[in-house]
């Protein structure tokens, strides 16, 4: 019997171990954005980087430290289990193909935000941004703006998955080390449905604004099309009922995983090779996800055993704190290893008011027992900061990408944050920091 991951005491590691971990995560930020040469050696070469990073913090504590050894088969595992879930999702979404014609309305355009923000939470950030980023860029196609783009990463790869653990990848993470599945549900929705329902008024002005200015011949075409949708991939279905299904699973035996990767395999062979093609579906973009977070999550054990020595001399003292410290960082890191840093932190804040030792899962439910608004902020932080950035999450990119694959101007990576994260989405996350935490 394989048993679940079972806590591993924080080793007392020196800071400059926590380099790699650092140094993987601005690589990660930055090479997307480099001059061209720059980034083709990063395609062909993160792997390898990687690998490396990952093998030197190994190294330290399969030598130089008590008990290593199970501290990497405890990342293990839970890296394992991470990439079932990512990876199934992602295959499955990239086997259903929605076809649309007509063009939407300004409120058409809202009511399929809002189900997409809500499907987000369904099928995951990834899945969802893959399955209806096409739709709706046809949707619009006489008229598709920046903001089309911008608005759909801002609610549908992001903001909209923060109500359940398959919504966004950090949240897997706190399932994975013992937040219940409808924790969050519980306690994040009237905060969800604020900064949604913002953002889709947002949205309506200025998609509202850019209908007034079309033509009067668009105009009217736009109001006299009827939209005609077709869904391709039915079988696809039923794999993500058995994907989500396999969440609930004892963790024992990679049973768990084993199912979620049983459905991947089967939606690859299954899906006719036409909706692969309608797509662009590759594996590419998974198997650099997969190569990646291997790295993080090897490197990131020197600073979450950092944060449980060391945290409780850092001066974050309100939800609040915790919840625009987690999000500076999730703007321009990956929100994932964030996201466990400061649940890490927030866990030891925790322990130390408590007075009292626990092992990981303890930690967690002593954290949501002595301060379930902290855990609140951490888990929004991460989830909602993502969109400030395209690196900030890693549908981001991938929609901005196939944005630009269908002719559809979009924003500099500056132009991006200077004319809507910084003047629209900013305000609305702190807003929501000053009604709910």
């Amino acid at each position: 019997m394989m048993p679940g991951p079972t806590e591993v005491s924080a080793t007392p590691v020196p800071a400059w171990l926590i380099v790699p971990f650092v140094l993987l995560l601005l690589l990660i930020a930055t090479m997307p954005i480099s001059p061209d040469r720059v980034k083709a050696w990063w395609e062909r070469s993160y792997h390898w980087v990687a690998l490396g990073l990952s093998a030197f913090v190994a190294g330290y504590y399969l030598w130089w430290t008590d008990g290593g050894s199970d501290r990497l088969l405890h990342s293990g595992h839970e890296y394992v289990s991470f990439m079932a879930l990512i990876g199934a999702l992602f295959v499955v979404a990239g086997g259903i193909h929605i076809t649309v014609r007509g063009e939407a309305t300004p409120l058409e355009n809202v009511v399929f935000l809002f189900v997409g923000s809500v499907m987000a939470n369904v099928i995951g950030t990834t899945g969802a941004s893959m399955v209806l980023i096409r739709p709706f860029l046809r949707m619009n196609k006489i008229r598709v703006s920046t903001h089309h783009v911008v608005f759909f990463i801002f609610l549908i790869s992001n903001v909209g998955g923060a109500l359940t653990p398959i919504g966004d990848p950090p949240l897997f993470l706190g399932y994975l080390r013992g937040v219940p599945f409808f924790w969050l549900t519980e306690h994040v929705l009237p905060a969800w449905l604020f900064t949604v329902g913002a953002l889709l008024v947002a949205f309506y002005f200025f998609d509202q604004r850019s209908f007034r200015h079309a033509p009067a011949r668009i105009q009217h075409q736009i109001e006299q099309t009827r939209e005609t949708w077709r869904f391709e991939g039915g079988v696809n279905v039923l794999l993500l009922g058995l994907i989500i299904g396999a969440v609930f699973l004892p963790d024992h035996y990679f049973l768990r995983e084993l199912c979620m990767g049983s459905a991947a395999i089967a939606s690859y062979l299954l899906t006719p090779a036409a909706v692969h093609k309608h797509n662009c579906f590759s594996l590419g973009p998974i198997k650099e996800v997969a190569w990646l977070f291997f790295g993080i999550f090897c490197t990131m054990l020197p600073a979450l055993d950092f944060l449980e020595v060391h945290g409780r001399e850092l001066a974050l003292q309100r939800p609040a704190h915790f919840y625009f410290a987690a999000g500076s960082l999730s703007a321009v890191l990956d929100n994932a290893p964030t996201y466990l840093n400061f649940l890490k932190l927030a866990e030891v804040r925790s322990l130390a008011a408590a007075s009292v030792a626990a092992d990981e899962q303890g930690q967690v439910l002593g954290l949501i027992a002595q301060a379930p608004l902290t855990l609140v902020a951490v888990s929004l932080g991460a989830v909602f900061f993502g969109a400030m950035t395209y690196i900030g999450n890693g549908p981001n990119f991938m929609v901005k990408a196939i944005a630009v694959e269908c002719g559809v101007r979009t924003p500099s990576f500056f132009r991006y944050i200077v004319q809507y994260s910084l003047p629209v989405l900013l305000p609305i996350l702190s807003m929501m920091a000053w009604l709910f935490l």
